[in-house]
């Protein structure tokens, strides 16, 4: 039977005997664009392209339900998914139902998004429709310290922002424009896929606020409380099959943990494990954000 699955897509649904399947990706982890040292994968395009094509093609399948656990991250990676996904749905012709778990904020939220629908726990957190960007300041610390810091670089704003140096005005309001322009692009994806469903007004849903599951169907963020088990089974039928699409990992990665991107010289030692405690503090603040 297994030579014949890949005809079964064939076959007439009227015709077929088994069960109805829903492909389920797991969306889980702060969003970024690679992985660094021996920081875990993270969320982005390159980890989750091969995943989200097997689910759009598993036989039978009649739905792709998203299961999203992220505070957020890089707004490329964000929109970069979700495109996927929408291409994916429309190229064949499948619904795609998503599940906020703990969060599905920022840009969570942004990939919850691309679904036709979604649904989340009465506590989960879900919003925070804007953007952020967070540093410090070190200029006063070096100063007392004695440290003279050397930068040589061609162009007037190549040491933008630079955190030893006092804050410059013109910078800021670069960098504030940049912010702007990607808000604005996060808050078309709300409104094209949110157009008939949300219910309150723009400058308390793109505020970068965050609320409750139970909130956020109120504000027409969601459409409706439960998982994904309660839920399906209630579209499809108690006999519905779930077919998880968990990503392919390589022998090194089993073995060692290294991926796609070890470099030798870095394993195990070095400044590897200065990165990976780094990365560990940078995406614990992104989800202390969220109370969790």
């Amino acid at each position: 039977m297994g030579i014949l699955r890949p005809f079964r897509r064939l076959i007439p649904k009227r015709f077929r005997k088994s069960a109805p399947v829903v492909s389920v990706v797991r969306l889980e982890g702060v969003i970024a664009s690679g992985r660094i040292g021996l920081r875990p994968s993270q969320l982005n395009m390159r980890s989750l392209a091969a995943p989200l094509e097997r689910a759009f093609k598993v036989p039978d399948v009649a739905a792709v339900a998203l299961l999203i656990n992220s505070p957020g991250g890089s707004p490329v990676q964000s929109s970069l998914i979700a495109k996927r996904v929408r291409a994916l749905a429309e190229e064949n012709e499948i619904p795609v139902i998503a599940f906020a778990e703990d969060v599905a904020a920022s840009g969570g939220y942004w990939l919850a998004c691309a679904a036709d629908e979604i649904y989340a726990d009465a506590s989960s957190i879900l919003g925070s429709i804007g953007v952020i960007s967070a540093g410090f300041g070190f200029q006063d610390l070096i100063q007392r310290y004695g440290i003279e810091r050397r930068v040589y670089a061609a162009g007037d704003h190549k040491g933008a922002l630079d955190p030893f140096k006092a804050e410059d005005p013109g910078d800021v309001a670069r960098l504030r424009t940049a912010q702007s322009v990607i808000h604005e692009s996060f808050k078309e994806m709300v409104r094209t896929r949110r157009a008939e469903k949300i219910s309150a007004p723009e400058d308390q849903l793109f505020s970068g606020e965050f609320w409750t599951g139970t909130q956020a169907q109120e504000l027409g963020l969601v459409d409706g409380i439960g998982d994904v088990r309660a839920v399906m089974r209630e579209r499809f039928g108690d006999k519905v099959r779930f077919a998880v699409m968990a990503p392919r990992r390589s022998w090194l990665r089993e073995r060692f943990g290294i991926g796609d991107s070890y470099r030798p010289g870095r394993f195990a030692g070095g400044d590897a494990w200065v990165d990976a405690v780094i990365a560990a503090i940078e995406d614990r603040l992104m989800w202390n954000r969220f109370g969790l």
